[in-house]
Parts: C-alpha cells; sequence; structure tokens
C-alpha cells in the first residue's frame, strides 16, 4: 500500500465509522456544500443535501480530503455562483499562523517559487526576490509556539467581538482549523445581510487599519482621548485598548520591546522613570512632563501599542460573502486533525494536540524524511532525518500529510 493509500485507507475508516456524528451547520439546507476528492485531487462543489443521511452517504463513497460548506445562505445553493440567489452569510474570521511572524516558522517554514527555483524560510513573500512571481510551493509545520500565536490573536478577536461589537457567546462558535489556525464564525441576523463593504469596514477596525487616534498631536487631544480624566469616549473601543496598553507598556516593556517600538534614543529615560511617565504623562496629560521623552516619542509607543492590540486575521476570507469554509467534525487533508468547535470561554486551556487527534490505536513502521520534534497528546516525537521509526497512526498520517515521510510495507 502506498503512503497516499495508507490515509486514504484511515480516512475512509473515519467517515464510515464517525460520520453520523459530525454536526451540521445551522440551516445546512440553505449552503453549498464542496469536497477535493482525494484520488483525483479535484473540487467538486454546489453540492446541497436534505439531512445527514444524504452527506453521509458521499462522505463513505467518495471518501473526501477536504469538505467544506458555504457561509453565505442561498436560495439555490446547488446551482451556479450567478444563480445562487444570495440570502446573506454568516460572519466569518480565519486567524492563520501563515500570517503572523514568529521565530518558529524561520525554522520549520519552506517556500520555493515556482519560477525561478528560488527558496527561503519563513513567511511566504508576496513576490519572489529574484524573479518576481507569485506562485510558491510552500512546505508548513503545525508546531505548538505557531497555534499560541494563532490562539493570542484569536483571544485578541473574540475580545473586540464580544466587547466592542456587542456580540453574545452564543453568537460566537470558535474552532481550530484542523490545520495552523483558528476560525469565528458570528451567526447574528444583523452581520447576515452585510456586505462586502460592511464587512470591510469591520476587517478595517479589528485590524486598526486607519486608525486616526495619533494624527493630531495636541496635548489637550491627547489628554481627552488617553487620560482618565478624559471623557468617556476613551473607555471604549480603541481609545480605551490604546490608553491601557499604553499603561501596560510602559510597566513592563523591557529593552528589547522598546527597541521594537523604535523607542532608542531615550530608551534609558523610559527604563528608569516609568512612574513619572504614568503619573505626569499619562494620568496628567503633560506629554512633555519628562524630560527626554518628547511627544513624538509618545506617539512611537502609541503607535507600537495598537500593532499588539490589533488582531492578525485573513482579510480576504471576512470580506468574502461567498466563502466556503471547512466543516466542522471534518478531517485536514494536511494534517489528518479533526476541526473542532469549543466554547468561547474554553480558548486559553485549548489543546488542539490532544483534542483534534482522531487516528488512536496501533503503531506504523515510517520513514520520516525530515521533521521537527512534535507533540500529539502526551507523547513527544522527533527530531527525525532520514530514519525508520515505528509511529502511532496519528503521527504517521500527519508526516505523511505533510510530505514529511512514507509508509514502510
Amino acid at each position: 500500500m502506498s503512503s497516499k493509500g495508507f490515509v486514504y485507507k484511515k480516512f475512509s475508516e473515519f467517515y464510515e465509522r464517525f460520520s453520523g456524528e459530525i454536526p451540521l451547520p445551522s440551516s445546512f439546507q440553505q449552503r453549498e456544500f464542496a469536497f477535493l476528492l482525494f484520488k483525483q485531487r479535484i473540487m467538486v462543489r454546489h453540492k446541497n443535501f436534505a439531512d445527514m443521511g444524504d452527506l453521509k452517504s458521499l462522505l463513505t463513497e467518495f471518501v473526501p480530503s477536504d469538505v467544506y460548506h458555504s457561509c453565505a445562505y442561498y436560495e439555490c445553493p446547488d446551482a451556479e455562483m450567478d444563480r445562487k440567489g444570495w440570502l446573506g452569510a454568516d460572519l466569518v474570521f480565519d486567524i492563520d499562523a501563515d500570517h503572523i511572524p514568529t521565530p518558529c516558522n524561520k525554522i520549520h517554514d519552506e517556500w520555493t517559487c515556482s519560477s525561478c527555483g528560488f527558496s527561503g524560510k519563513g513567511i511566504t513573500p508576496e513576490n519572489c526576490p529574484v524573479c518576481g512571481g507569485q506562485r510558491f510551493d510552500v512546505k508548513t509545520w503545525p508546531c505548538v509556539l505557531c497555534l499560541n500565536s494563532a490562539k493570542e490573536e484569536t483571544i485578541k478577536l473574540l475580545d473586540m467581538l464580544l466587547q466592542d461589537f456587542g456580540f453574545s457567546e452564543r453568537e460566537l462558535h470558535v474552532f481550530f482549523s484542523g490545520h495552523r489556525g483558528y476560525h469565528v464564525h458570528v451567526e447574528n441576523e444583523a452581520a447576515k445581510t452585510l456586505d462586502a463593504v460592511a464587512r470591510k469596514e469591520i476587517v478595517d477596525y479589528v485590524t486598526g487599519l486607519g486608525l486616526e487616534l495619533f494624527d493630531d498631536l495636541k496635548k489637550e487631544n491627547w489628554r481627552r482621548r488617553y487620560t482618565p480624566q478624559g471623557s468617556d469616549a476613551c473607555d471604549f473601543g480603541w481609545s480605551k485598548r490604546i490608553k491601557l496598553g499604553m499603561r501596560n507598556f510602559i510597566l513592563n516593556a523591557d529593552e528589547e520591546e522598546l527597541r521594537k517600538a523604535e523607542v532608542k534614543r531615550n530608551l534609558n529615560v523610559v527604563l528608569q522613570k516609568r512612574e513619572a511617565l504614568l503619573e505626569r504623562c499619562l494620568d496628567a496629560g503633560r506629554w512633555g512632563g519628562v524630560k527626554g521623552v518628547s511627544v513624538g516619542t509618545w506617539r512611537k509607543i502609541a503607535e507600537h501599542v495598537a500593532s499588539l492590540q490589533s488582531a492578525r486575521i485573513d482579510t480576504v476570507v471576512t470580506t468574502d460573502v461567498h466563502r466556503l469554509i471547512r466543516m466542522a467534525g471534518t478531517l485536514h487533508g494536511k494534517t489528518g486533525f479533526r476541526k473542532v468547535e469549543f466554547p468561547v470561554s474554553a480558548v486559553g486551556d485549548f489543546d488542539p494536540f490532544k483534542e483534534a487527534v482522531v487516528f488512536r490505536g496501533g503503531c506504523v513502521k515510517t520513514f520520516v524524511f525530515d521533521a521537527p520534534e512534535f507533540r500529539l497528546g502526551d507523547e513527544v516525537f522527533g527530531p527525525f532525518r532520514g530514519q525508520e521509526v515505528e509511529l502511532p497512526v496519528a503521527a504517521t498520517v500527519l508526516l505523511v500529510c505533510k510530505d514529511r515521510a512514507e509508509v514502510k510495507e
């Protein structure tokens, strides 16, 4: 049996046994479903199902590597796009480690230009630095640090959706994507009919794009916006986030963090006079109240704080009112992990390397080309390079899906 055949067999066994337990999305009869087929590697779209039985039959018969449904609701979900009859769409956010710079992606993520073959490590560039090409072969890895970074962005996003937009927890559905990030679905009647332009406004807000908080540096305006003596407006939304963020930054920033904020010339003053900066500048609004720390320095700090407070999301996903999204409870073709929903309150404690692992029991002889150290459940494996090892099924599926190993007969 080939390595891909082994993964296909395991996916087939999963859907044969558990397809009846996969939760259907709300109003599923108004949604389009799509499937990426294992063997043919083609996308089958514009499907619609009357009940779970029909969907289960397709899953067990065709065994897709990936299963999707539309975020949108349609009059005729199985029609071609121009005849579907758009009724609305969930507000959806995709937080992916691919869009978050972390130290580890320079170790385990690689990209190669499809045009000239030039390669590098880390986040894939928009254009090849050698030939300008825009197509790349990408090799990524879902590590603990990557997923913790994505979780931090998800927590910031959820806080904005709850505190700033006023959505309730019951309207928010949070998922581990099955690969390198998280999905947040907002099912709210008011948000449902928002067009792409309105959704772009929401994207701009959560990413902090176009903030006008730093354009006018007159002391009275800064005092009004960022000090406790100011108006109630400073206790809401981005004004509140900047105010509290700046206070936390001054109290806790070390030398490295100050350099990231481009505070260099007066770095030592900030480190040595934290209490004075809080009392005279942040609280009293006298932004030049500490010698050596100018209004320009405060602007740099505020802009840095805004970047820390914003949530990194895939902006294209949120603005696309016809977007397909991975179906909860199904397997991800790049890992063999399952897309898992969990409560908003559980996001801090959620462990994807335990909760999303579905293949249990048995071991497989596996030749690993190259793999970093990784954890599944409570077991740690690797690192491996050119080694034949006996691994649990879940580990072998992950490595084969990531093109880092092959099954030995």
